[in-house]
């Protein structure tokens, strides 16, 4: 797999209104976008910190992967993600490697970026993502 550095790190809340201005004051810099991933049933929110970015995730249903992480773990650490040339080659390598896919193709996810997921149970007890450059 070829991956470059850290994309993001999501993180899960309740809300973006009440944690919006908290991750502001924390990393001293004001959020650079809000939006909503209606495929994911989730509105996120941007920092940037040097090259890596947080983004905040809000569920928007209560049957989203996000609504059902914030029930069974509350908020937290929900994501890595990583920039990685070639996505579904990627995807590819890890799936010859036994890593277990959650997306076999790409698919649209914030920022107009395609990405895909790894399951948590072949990254460790992490649910990583990749995001193609």
């Amino acid at each position: 797999m070829e991956l470059t550095h850290i994309e993001h790190l999501g993180i899960a809340v309740k809300s973006l209104e009440i944690a919006i201005p908290q991750w502001e004051k924390l990393l001293n810099t004001k959020c650079y976008n809000i939006e909503e991933v209606t495929e994911q049933k989730v509105r996120t929110a941007f920092f940037k910190i040097g090259a890596t970015k947080i983004e905040l995730l809000e569920a928007t249903a209560e049957d989203s992967p996000v609504a059902k992480f914030l029930e069974k773990k509350g908020e937290g650490v929900h994501h890595i993600a990583f920039a990685a040339k070639g996505l579904q080659q990627n995807l590819d390598e890890a799936a010859e490697m036994g890593i277990q896919l959650i997306d076999k193709t790409p698919r649209k996810g914030a920022e107009g970026l395609n990405i895909a997921f790894l399951h948590p149970k072949s990254t460790g007890g992490v649910l990583t993502e990749l995001c193609e450059l």
